[in-house]
């Protein structure tokens, strides 16, 4: 597997934000948002190469069972990652499957012990086009579909993409770091949308752009 980093810290993101939780972060993208705050793990040879027994042994070393697989796209190594998450569903851990809303994740991370958090790219990502939207329709209850909003372009965007489709996953209103939460706040308010989430990005919050934490 090329691993970007493997680290235990706070959840900064979605639904379980604030639990401590260990990071798996693969290597690599097939995606180019113009707001990722994670290039170190799209581009350029800042990974190891490990083997899954190797991930494991680090995961291992902490005293946590809940694990977050997140990237890049993870989804690009998923034959390591089927691999690493049977291993960790059958060994009492939960997982958190962090990937955008363009490839279908592998049959074990659609059971009860493991959460799909999926991205919606808005127009601000320049990716949107690359979204398979039939994808956010498969997504359970349990589940969660986040939106990174810039401005009300991407806001408008995501209320269509709401208005198209019948989602049953939780769904995350989340700004771009920097930006002003009060504007998207308002306007979920104003709107009466009562099943949308806005949530910041903890871990921005508390330790800005540092890696590791």
């Amino acid at each position: 597997m090329k691993i970007s980093e493997i680290f235990f810290s706070l959840q900064g993101e979605g639904l379980e934000i604030g639990l401590p939780t260990i990071f798996v972060r693969l290597f690599a993208c097939d995606l180019r948002c113009n707001w990722c705050d994670t290039m170190y793990a799209v581009e350029g040879r800042d990974f190891r190469d490990h083997s899954v027994s190797e991930v494991l042994s680090e995961i291992e070393k902490h005293e946590c069972k809940r694990v977050c697989i997140t990237g890049g796209e993870p989804l690009i190594q998923i034959k390591e990652v089927e691999e690493l998450s049977n291993y960790l569903i059958n060994h009492g851990y939960t997982i958190l499957l962090e990937t955008s809303g363009h490839k279908m994740p592998p049959p074990i991370l659609w059971t009860e012990n493991s959460t799909i958090s999926m991205d919606c790219k808005c127009p601000s990502s320049n990716m949107q086009d690359r979204m398979d939207f039939n994808l956010f329709v498969k997504l359970r209850p349990k589940d969660q579909l986040k939106f990174v909003i810039q401005d009300e372009i991407d806001y408008e965007y995501a209320r269509d993409v709401l208005n198209n489709y019948t989602i049953k996953a939780n769904i995350i209103f989340q700004p771009t770091h920097g930006s002003d939460l009060g504007w998207i706040t308002k306007k979920v308010i104003d709107d009466k949308l009562e099943f949308i989430r806005v949530l910041p990005q903890l871990h921005k919050i508390i330790w800005g752009d540092k890696r590791g934490v």
